[in-house]
């Protein structure tokens, strides 16, 4: 029996793939899902993230965050703000700065979408918001300087936002005045929070005039009310019933630091009547945390930010408020921002130094400024050298870079 001659052998025809099983030159076995993926459960008390503090004034500490803090967060942002499909939110903050999670799952909670910028988009905001038609912006209050600096925010220029959220330092009424004029139709609004307590804990939205803007004493924007789903107290030294360290507690509060001696000193109880330092390693459910803020409450509950408490020194004899020089300052119509430190002086006792901007086509004289400070300030106050610099140094999230100042 004769075999008959084999051709080559030839591979099964492979049939096209189908459009729902390939995508980006992957095959996969099945079609794509019509419905989310299950989400694995995760209690709400475990760590859904851990952040440190920038270090500023001490070592960094690590602060874990809940998943119960986190959405505690979000949830009242879903619905203070009302985002929503249409929307076009920023994302200003990375994934070390804890802002970044209203950014992220704010939007993605809402179905808004979110907009990253690119290098050099922040450094021209007015550019990148209308490039991209943004309507919520969410920034540290020194990108308004830096734009005033570079003159590109002149008024009526930015007609897309619909709200301006600024935090994670003071924002200057000359801020946010220039930032209304460039935005008349949107709402601005100030917002404050530690780490420690979920990224912010208060708000306060400015009137739609410029005439009913609330005034200071040191030209701030109040930091508002804190929320009603949280708790706050301002514990006062008995000299001023209105001035004193702010402290909070409710969902949005963590349950320690990652390293259990930080929490020396950080937390209070409240017992028969009075408040005391909470015992134990590990702070209570109730306990109330120690934000460090200097503020001062008004009739209605509205907070003000005065500084923070270990930014008090001590100049030759005398309690020193760094900030209310700062906000003195500031009333100088000519400057912008201003920084004061303590620095050691020649003979080895703590001097004043003022660093400051000028706005834009002015120039003030610091002999100038120390008139106009010697007209409300004691001279103990009077800082003992003033630096006009192009513009104040910034940190990795944008905020003033007062480490930088001091070792310069």
């Amino acid at each position: 029996m004769t075999s008959r001659p084999r051709g080559p052998r030839r591979r099964p025809r492979t049939p096209a793939p189908d459009p729902a099983s390939a995508c980006c030159g992957y095959r996969t076995r099945e079609p794509w899902r019509t419905s989310p993926p299950p989400v694995p459960h995760r209690p709400a008390q475990d760590t859904a993230y851990i952040l440190f503090t920038s270090g500023s004034t001490g070592t960094p500490k690590g602060v874990p965050v809940s998943h119960a803090n986190a959405l505690s967060f979000v949830t009242h942002s879903l619905q203070r703000y009302g985002v929503g499909p249409g929307n076009r939110m920023t994302q200003n903050f990375d994934l070390a700065f804890d802002v970044s999670v209203f950014d992220l799952f704010v939007a993605w909670g809402s179905g808004a979408t979110l907009v990253a910028p690119g290098p050099q988009d922040l450094l021209h905001p007015v550019r990148w918001v209308n490039e991209r038609a943004v309507t919520h912006w969410a920034s540290v209050p020194s990108a308004i300087s830096t734009a005033l600096g570079q003159r590109e925010l002149p008024p009526d220029s930015m007609p897309t936002l619909r709200l301006s959220l600024f935090l994670g330092e003071q924002l200057t009424v000359e801020q946010a005045q220039a930032w209304r004029r460039a935005a008349p139709d949107g709402a601005l609004e100030n917002a404050y929070g530690p780490t420690e307590l979920t990224v912010f804990v208060s708000g306060y939205r400015l009137p739609d005039r410029m005439e009913d803007w609330p005034t200071t004493a040191n030209r701030t924007i109040p930091l508002g009310r804190v929320y009603d789903h949280l708790e706050a107290v301002v514990l006062t030294d008995g000299r001023d019933a209105d001035e004193g360290e702010l402290c909070v507690r409710g969902p949005q509060r963590f349950a320690g630091y990652l390293d259990p001696r930080d929490n020396t000193g950080r937390f209070l109880t409240f017992r028969q009547g009075r408040f005391s330092p909470a015992e134990g390693p590990v702070p209570g459910p109730d306990d109330w945390y120690r934000t460090g803020d200097l503020v001062c409450r008004d009739q209605d509950g509205t907070l003000t930010h005065l500084g923070r408490l270990d930014s008090q020194v001590k100049i030759r004899g005398h309690r020193v408020e760094l900030a209310e020089i700062e906000g003195a300052l500031r009333l100088q119509p000519d400057v912008a921002e201003a920084v004061v430190l303590a620095r050691p002086g020649r003979a080895g006792s703590l001097e004043l130094v003022a660093y400051y901007t000028s706005l834009p086509g002015h120039r003030t004289d610091p002999r100038a400024l120390r008139t106009h400070l010697a007209r409300t300030l004691p001279t103990y106050m009077i800082p003992r050298r003033f630096t006009l610099l192009g513009s104040l140094p910034l940190t990795g999230n944008g905020k003033v870079d007062r480490l930088a100042l001091r070792d310069s």
